[in-house]
């Protein structure tokens, strides 16, 4: 048994990201500041898209482009049930009504087809996710958003350095990306909208910082216009100068980042492949590039165990695990208030009782990967 303890997740902090953000603590200016305009733009090129803000977190994101797509009561707004809960949050807090949809058995992707069956006169926006760092179909469903004429804002949470079909998700359209410190890059806390709306983004930038017409840092005065006026009220959802060279410092290590855990996803699933009992995701068959953001398994019947017991096992092996996710339609508040158990989502709630994170991040070994293998092994025995 191993005798220190394996995380499921970990940052990949170096001191080169610890050095920048000593720089920006000595600069003098640590809110959002030059630091933010430049990490938008290398962003921008990095994901290839024309425009993109930098929020506090991806949650604060989405209040934003709902509020500026004004989103509101009686308007409904479709996204699966097997996504983090904050999503369902803000559309319910915005005064809209969540709609769920289920999610492909095996790859957890939302489909074209599940959201079509769930499309009415009252659809004004539909939130499709890309899944543990694997592209959603992209075409298919923006196809049918746009036969339909309804917005579409992709939740790329853990999809940064994700492609589909040769491009970054993110490239086109609307995309909410995450920098939490599980996140295949981090800024501590963060995230970044990405759109080739300029209006939208002019939008959000307005509402970002308490509705005034710049910015806290402004390119021309180096510091926000001291006559700034409030266009209209807004929020305090900016992002730290401290945050953003942080982001910057990750970006440009994300490609080795990501390499290194498609290396360590590939190793799971060859150790994987002769335990009947753990069911690791299907890749989707169409054209991507997985970044894998998580490692994802599922505890079959043939196991003996139900999920919790299993990863209480692993912990007390010490081996980490984590849950991703449990369905929002089956939550307390969701239930008592939605009435949501009424809901039938077959393949969300199979996936729901079994889902488990094996520990994923770029500081791992082969040998850690081992390690968790024959844990596995040694619980199932």
């Amino acid at each position: 048994m191993r005798t220190k303890f394996l995380p499921f997740s970990k940052p990949s902090i170096t001191e080169y990201d610890i050095t920048a953000v000593n720089d920006v603590l000595r600069s003098g200016w640590i809110t959002s500041g030059p630091k933010n305009i430049e990490f938008e733009q290398k962003f921008c090129e990095y994901v290839g898209c024309p425009g993109a803000v930098t929020i506090s977190s991806a949650t604060a994101g989405m209040h934003l482009v709902l509020k500026a797509l004004g989103i509101g009561p009686g308007d409904e707004v479709i996204t699966p049930s097997l996504t983090w809960v904050s999503t369902v949050n803000i559309i319910l807090l915005s005064g809209a009504i969540p709609v769920f949809v289920d999610v492909d058995r095996d790859t957890l992707m939302v489909t074209s087809n599940h959201i079509k069956q769930a499309l009415t006169e009252n659809t004004k926006l539909i939130i499709p996710v890309h899944f543990a760092g694997a592209s959603a179909e992209i075409d298919t469903i923006q196809g049918l958003a746009d036969d339909h004429k309804i917005p579409l804002v992709w939740d790329t949470a853990h999809a940064v350095g994700t492609e589909y079909k040769g491009n970054h998700v993110g490239q086109t359209g609307t995309s909410i990306f995450s920098f939490h410190p599980i996140k295949n890059m981090t800024t501590g806390e963060g995230g970044m909208v990405c759109s080739d709306n300029p209006a939208l983004l002019d939008q959000i930038r307005l509402l970002k910082f308490h509705g005034l017409g710049v910015d806290a840092y402004d390119r021309k005065s180096q510091g926000r216009k001291p006559q700034a006026q409030v266009l209209e009220p807004g929020y305090k959802y900016n992002l730290t100068d401290i945050s953003a060279v942080l982001g910057i410092k990750q970006l440009e290590q994300l490609d080795r980042f990501n390499q290194k855990r498609t290396e360590l996803a590939s190793r799971y699933l060859d150790k994987l492949s002769d335990i009947d009992e753990i069911l690791p995701l299907s890749i989707p068959s169409y054209q991507m590039k997985h970044s894998w953001h998580l490692f994802i398994v599922r505890i079959n019947n043939k196991s003996g165990f139900k999920r919790d017991e299993f990863m209480q096992k692993l912990k007390e092996k010490n081996i980490g695990t984590g849950i991703h996710f449990l369905p929002v339609h089956q939550q307390k508040y969701y239930v008592e208030s939605m009435r949501t158990q009424q809901i039938e989502l077959p393949n969300t709630e199979w996936n729901g009782d079994r889902l488990c994170s094996l520990p994923l991040f770029p500081a791992m070994t082969e040998d850690d990967v081992d390690d968790v293998i024959e844990t596995i092994k040694e619980v199932l025995r």
